[in-house]
């Protein structure tokens, strides 16, 4: 019996707009069989966005808000029961959430903001067999992956693979940085590994606005007018890549996907709606210089106390100035 090829779903989008970026949804999920092909009525659906930083909210460092409620309200109409997730890599989930405008989405559509935390969860590859992920995302009915495209001076690009890192709780990222980011090869497939455990249903990726140069939060906002969206997450990375044109063996986390025969060729992918080369750019600006990956062990522990100070101290602090 021949295994079906991986569709991934990709439109020009240009707009924002409410209703614009509906039709955008509707036309960009119909070949994948809509939402309802993902969410069924009772079903506790994670909408995983990139909530990277609060602090430069208007350099498309992380998913639009409007993007956000578009696929929540898309998930409610089919009955399923949205809730949103992350694990930013300072502060809370909420605390990032609000400084990026999504509050007010979340507060109108009665949608609750989760923060993660941790349990082990059996991988497919024995050296990363201790990994901790969420255990709310882990045990959500359906998992939604919207990430945003982002050059990233660490890992050249970050897409949808990177983004599920946001599953790994609190202050292990920065740990994980450090235990396995000595080597980039073993930190790509240490991302791999946490997408393919994870296994996200579906995977929306925000392109109308990317993030090019240093990103993923020091570069600056880029238009690609583009929508992504597959239900293998590693095949939308490659196909994202094509239309960057950047060479998959410079962006880690693809290079080892295709290394553990779990990325597909180009040529097995299928594209129902438009392919990537008619949504090219020639001058997608990566980072000018890249830095290693490993985190030392004093930036871990100053990582680590600048969390716990935003996270129990500034965040709460902050409430008592909207008297």
């Amino acid at each position: 019996m021949q295994t079906p090829k991986p569709a991934v779903s990709l439109i020009r989008a240009k707009s924002y707009e409410q209703e614009a970026l509906r039709e955008s949804l509707t036309t960009l999920l119909a070949p994948l069989g809509g939402i309802a092909a993902f969410v069924k009525r009772g079903d506790r659906v994670l909408l995983k966005p990139n909530l990277l930083t609060g602090s430069r909210p208007t350099k498309e460092c992380t998913t639009r808000p409007e993007l956000v409620r578009a696929v929540a309200e898309m998930v409610m109409e089919v009955g399923g029961k949205p809730f949103l997730g992350d694990s930013p890599a300072f502060g809370s989930a909420k605390g990032v959430a609000t400084a990026n405008g999504l509050l007010p989405i979340l507060e109108d559509l009665n949608i609750p903001i989760v923060e993660f935390h941790g349990k082990r969860y059996q991988t497919v590859n024995d050296n990363f067999n201790h990994l901790l992920l969420s255990k709310e995302a882990m045990e959500a009915d359906v998992i939604i992956n919207l990430p945003k495209v982002k050059s990233h001076l660490q890992l050249t690009v970050t897409l949808g693979v990177k983004n599920l890192f946001g599953c790994v709780p609190g202050k292990m990222k920065a740990w994980w940085h450090m235990e396995a980011g000595k080597d980039a090869a073993r930190f790509g497939e240490m991302l791999v590994e946490t997408a393919r455990a994870i296994n996200p249903n579906l995977t929306i990726l925000d392109g109308i606005i990317g993030h090019e140069g240093n990103g993923p939060s020091g570069g600056e906002p880029r238009a690609l007018g583009v929508l992504a969206a597959s239900d293998n997450v590693f095949a939308l990375d490659r196909a994202v890549l094509e239309i960057l044109k950047v060479d998959p063996l410079k962006v880690p986390t693809v290079a080892a996907s295709q290394i553990l025969g779990i990325c597909p060729e180009l040529s097995e992918i299928e594209f129902p709606n438009l392919s990537t080369d008619l949504l090219q750019i020639e001058d997608w600006r990566l980072p000018d210089n890249l830095m290693p990956i490993d985190f030392a062990m004093p930036r871990v522990i100053k990582s680590t106390f600048r969390h716990l100070y935003i996270r129990f101290i500034k965040e709460p602090m902050g409430a008592y100035a909207k008297g």
